[in-house]
């Protein structure tokens, strides 16, 4: 079964046949049910085979709604990146040091890595229900700068199947512009396993926009947001926010710390009041989260 298996993965490969959408699919669905056959076979290269099933599960859903150009599934492995990266950031434990803590609860923390440098974890909770967060973060996500002060505008340029897109987001003036406009261009895909719904997004480049006159080009990621539903109260929603920014420029550290920090604590109550006013049960629909991917080491 599984050399005739890779035969006809093998196939698509094929310059003629690389826009057969259903022999694509065949190949993809094939593909994993001799993975699955071996795996339940008995004693064999499980390590390998689960590395393969950790892609093809990826390259299933995707083959399933339709055929991506080089450059769309460019931005869907971006897209992916900022989500596994991220999730190692938040599953490292260690380190993290808390730089505010509100008497609501929320908190913010940071911790400095060798190759990305300052990160900002945002937890808090928020008393609204997964399915109205998701809603308002991702469905309505070009609403945010009606709500979300730092935030002046957010346009989606291109959305690449269910569950990315490329943005272009313009940043507010801080108080005093004590940080000049920014303005950044990012991928961002949307997850989900079970009832976590993981939103990840890291700074790209879209040759149809390019930098804009006035502003300074900043650079975000791996950044994302974890949504859960509160334990032992579904009703609510426990958020995890991780933070990277590269605001580039000139501008001394203390200061980026304090306006990041302060933008995080801000987020969540401007999202809370916007949620009190607009929160409706509604359907989540983010994709599926691979099986492989592990959220059980983000447990704060």
């Amino acid at each position: 079964m599984l050399p005739a298996t890779f035969k006809l993965c093998a196939g698509i490969s094929y310059r003629h046949l690389r826009n057969m959408t259903g022999l694509r699919r065949q190949a993809a669905v094939a593909f994993s049910q001799g993975l699955d056959k071996l795996t339940f076979a008995g004693p064999g290269p499980s390590k390998w085979i689960s590395q393969v099933r950790r892609r093809s599960s990826l390259l299933s859903s995707l083959l399933e709604e339709k055929p991506f150009s080089e450059v769309e599934m460019t931005y869907i492995k971006q897209g992916e990146e900022a989500l596994q990266k991220s999730l190692r950031i938040l599953g490292e434990q260690d380190g993290w040091k808390t730089e505010t803590t509100a008497e609501n609860g929320d908190k913010v923390l940071s911790k400095v890595l060798p190759d990305v440098g300052k990160v900002f974890r945002l937890e808090v909770v928020v008393e609204q229900p997964l399915n109205s967060v998701y809603q308002e973060l991702v469905e309505r996500m070009e609403q945010m700068g009606d709500w979300n002060p730092s935030i002046k505008e957010i346009k989606i340029l291109q959305k690449i199947g269910k569950d990315t897109v490329i943005t272009h987001e313009t940043a507010a003036a801080t108080p005093g512009n004590v940080v000049g406009p920014r303005d950044f261009v990012s991928v961002r895909c949307s997850r989900r396993r079970g009832s976590t719904c993981v939103l990840a997004g890291m700074a790209t480049h879209y040759g149809a926009m390019p930098e804009q006159k006035g502003f300074i080009r900043a650079e975000n990621g791996p950044t994302c947001m974890v949504l859960r539903p509160l334990a032992g109260d579904p009703s609510q929603t426990q958020l995890t926010w991780l933070l990277s920014i590269d605001l580039k420029g000139w501008l001394p550290k203390t200061i980026i710390n304090q306006v990041l920090s302060q933008t995080q604590v801000d987020f969540a109550n401007h999202l809370r009041k916007r949620l009190a006013t607009t929160a409706t049960p509604t359907a989540v629909s983010c994709c599926r989260l691979d099986t492989a991917t592990p959220l059980r080491s983000i447990n704060p």
